[in-house]
């Protein structure tokens, strides 16, 4: 079969990047489609914005490259459109409520056509054609919550929920998708695949049980449940339950608490760190008493003693110093808003929501960030008697070394569209 990727010029912020460039899940995103796509496909184009579709009789899957989906829900998409032996091209209703309350929120990548939201896949049995009709894949979403909460947090309800699929595809238009695909689609649909799994699988839940009692450990903390990889020294005190996938070349310290993460290689986390369904990035360091939440830390990130990240989105190369507050909660009931890829201010959909730091920061200690709070990649942060409570984002401009006298060793990495880059040493 024929790829046709479709690229796209859209930089999402704060990270001035595209989206295929960020990491979902611990890969990059353009890596993440070659998986899913690699038994299924022997050749590709990669077609630059505005450029026509070749002309050809071969069988074609045609994607966007801001699109992240899993195998599931690809397998499910081609083999109803081969069943069909027409064009398709994947679509949503809002009766998905993972797509209404997760995917749609903030995102610009979706064509509305009658009853449906259409997404940038296509499926072409006998090459690129005009008419390409909608072709919904059920996500098979189920409600499942994170913490149970005072009425006055969740506004309706008492329990903060997601809709969590078992098979997903949803276009990364925003940080906050980041978020999603990583901790709702990621971490809590791997849970919710495995809780299916132990319920219809009695070979598998016996599997694990054995493997528990062979190793005399908790059935949570078997080898069946936490994955690790080669040359990791673990102090015995530590406690990590899955499912959990760790890397190669990883260090974990004395009292350290792990549940439900991927943890990726060459990444030292020291003693008494706290870590809740996150995401860590290769070659990031996370000194004693670090804690996360439902965070994603992108590749070489640092976050120093007792500071704490929920729900919160980190770039690569970025270091966050110790005692700083990423607050997730607007104390009066108000909607929390975020930006969208265009720079546009809209409802985030989400009641608790952590703020997202760009690639190539440098945040000194002592900072209260408030929720949804973007900072811009290159940016540095100190707490001063002017400025230590962030309460709108912070743009390049606002960066703190343009003052300083040694600001010029700083280099800007990540400029915005158009912007040039100037050498600093």
């Amino acid at each position: 079969m024929f790829k046709i990727i479709l690229q796209t010029r859209r930089i999402i912020p704060p990270f001035n990047e595209a989206a295929r460039d960020l990491r979902i899940q611990n890969k990059p995103l353009w890596l993440i489609q070659r998986d899913v796509l690699a038994p299924y496909t022997q050749h590709e184009l990669e077609l630059p914005p505005g450029a026509p579709l070749p002309q050809t009789r071969e069988e074609c899957i045609v994607y966007r490259d801001n699109l992240c989906f899993d195998r599931d829900y690809f397998e499910a998409f081609l083999t109803e459109a081969r069943r069909r032996k027409r064009a398709c091209r994947a679509a949503f209703t809002l009766k998905d409520p993972a797509f209404r309350e997760h995917c749609l929120p903030l995102s610009l990548s979706y064509t509305p056509s009658g009853e449906h939201h259409l997404a940038d896949l296509w499926y072409f049995p006998n090459g690129p054609e005009a008419d390409a009709e909608p072709l919904v894949v059920d996500m098979q979403s189920r409600e499942i919550g994170y913490y149970h909460v005072p009425t006055y947090m969740a506004y309706e309800q008492g329990d903060l929920v997601y809709q969590v699929p078992l098979r997903y595809l949803i276009a990364i238009d925003s940080w906050v998708h980041v978020f999603i695909a990583d901790t709702v689609f990621g971490l809590f649909g791997r849970g919710a695949r495995f809780e299916k799994r132990l319920n219809s699988d009695v070979l598998f839940n016996l599997s694990i049980l054995l493997t528990a009692m062979f190793e005399g450990r908790q059935l949570l903390e078997c080898s069946r449940m936490v994955r690790i990889g080669k040359n990791c020294s673990i102090d015995p005190t530590a406690v990590i339950h899955g499912p959990t996938t760790i890397g190669d070349h990883v260090t974990i310290g004395a009292g350290a608490v792990i549940e439900n993460c991927i943890i990726g290689s060459n990444v030292n986390i020291g003693q008494g760190c706290h870590l809740m369904l996150s995401v860590v990035g290769d070659g990031t360091f996370l000194p004693f008493r670090a804690s996360l939440f439902m965070t994603t830390i992108m590749d070489n990130g640092m976050v120093a003693q007792n500071t704490c990240l929920q729900m919160c989105v980190l770039g690569r190369n970025t270091f966050v110093g110790a005692g700083n507050t990423f607050t997730d909660y607007n104390l009066v009931p108000a909607p929390l808003k975020a930006r969208d890829a265009s720079g546009q201010l809209k409802v985030a959909n989400r009641p608790v929501l952590g703020g997202c730091v760009g690639h190539n920061c440098r945040i000194g200690s002592g900072l209260i960030i408030y929720p949804a709070r973007m900072i811009e990649s290159d940016v540095i942060l100190v707490a001063s008697k002017e400025r230590r409570v962030i309460d709108r984002d912070i743009r390049f401009e606002d960066s703190d070394h343009h003052s300083l006298r040694s600001g010029r060793l700083h280099r800007r990495l990540y400029p915005r569209p158009g912007e040039e880059v100037e050498e600093s040493w």
